[in-house]
């Protein structure tokens, strides 16, 4: 089992970066880790996820190129750096994890979230 917990999300004009973070507790970090967003009126998506060992990596189209995912398995973190935000990308933003070692289905743990506001 495994506790999640995002942070720096924040608002930032069109065009700015910011990084999120999420630190991970628990006796093991043996898991892919994704992390999604869900906008107002709409459903929870994946933008973006890691296998494991970091070999594998899944990024929607809606932010390639812009998103770049990243963990530190001896830390138990995963960061998403997001640049060149746009006001579409505003929402709330999950940190989770699988223990199936994949990275579109079977995320079990999630966090809490963290509010990203692009503004224009």
């Amino acid at each position: 089992q495994v506790q999640l917990a995002e942070s720096g999300g924040g608002l930032v004009q069109a065009g700015g970066s910011l990084r999120l973070s999420c630190a991970a507790s628990g006796h093991t970090f043996r898991y892919a880790m994704g992390w999604f967003r869900q906008a107002p009126g709409m459903e929870r998506e994946l933008v973006a996820a890691l296998s494991w060992g970091g070999g594998n990596t899944y990024y929607a189209d809606s932010v390639k190129g812009r998103f770049t995912i990243s963990r530190d398995n001896l830390r138990k973190t995963v960061a998403l750096q997001m640049n060149s935000l746009k006001p579409e990308d505003t929402a709330v933003y999950y940190c989770a994890a699988n223990s199936k070692f994949l990275l579109h289905a079977g995320y079990e743990y999630w966090g809490q979230g963290t509010q990203v506001t692009g503004s224009s």
